[in-house]
Parts: structure tokens; C-alpha cells; sequence
């Protein structure tokens, strides 16, 4: 399943929309994702943020031995974009995941 996380761009063919982080988060947790392309800026900060679900895939690949998704940035936000590409090639790293499409 490819995930796709954003509030407000249309969503791509073959793509799942989610809104929010904690939908991002129990698709994944699931273990039926194969790609995940992530917002930041979701319109409510208090909900959560593109960022969020970086740290869940992070925190999962480190501790529990997550297997990632390919993972992307959509986000218009330069300096969030930046943050969570830093995080995900850690994960990538530390995953021995190419992460590409």
C-alpha cells in the first residue's frame, strides 16, 4: 500500500490519503505499506506533523526492528523538508533500505 500524507494536495493515483500522523502511523504499523510520502505542515500542529511520523518510523526501525517503507518528502517547508530527509536516511541507514521508488 502506498500512503500518502497531506492535507490539503490532491492525492495520487494508487495512493491512500490520511490527514493526520496517527492514521500515517496504524497504517504502518499494520505492516502493509510499501511507500510513504509525507506532508508536514498538516493544518493543526497539536495533531501532529509529517515530522512525527519520521520520529514513529525512526523509533520503530531502532528498537523493534521495523522493516521502513520507500519514504519521501512532499513538503513545501524548506527547513522541515531538510529535518525529515536528515531522519529518514538515518532510517535508511541504519535500515540497509535504499528507500527509492
Amino acid at each position: 500500500m502506498k500512503v500518502y500524507l497531506d492535507d490539503e494536495r490532491a492525492t495520487p493515483d494508487g495512493w491512500v490519503r490520511v490527514y493526520w500522523p496517527d492514521q500515517a502511523i496504524a497504517l504502518l504499523a499494520g505492516g502493509a505499506v510499501t511507500h510513504l510520502s509525507l506532508d508536514h505542515d498538516l493544518g493543526d500542529d497539536a495533531r501532529g506533523t509529517g515530522y512525527d511520523v519520521v520520529l514513529w518510523v525512526e523509533e520503530q526501525v531502532f528498537t523493534a526492528g521495523f522493516r521502513p517503507p520507500a519514504m519521501r518528502v512532499h513538503s513545501a517547508n524548506a527547513s522541515a523538508r531538510e529535518k525529515m530527509e536528515a531522519g529518514i536516511r538515518t532510517i535508511e541507514r541504519y535500515a540497509g533500505h535504499a528507500g527509492t521508488e
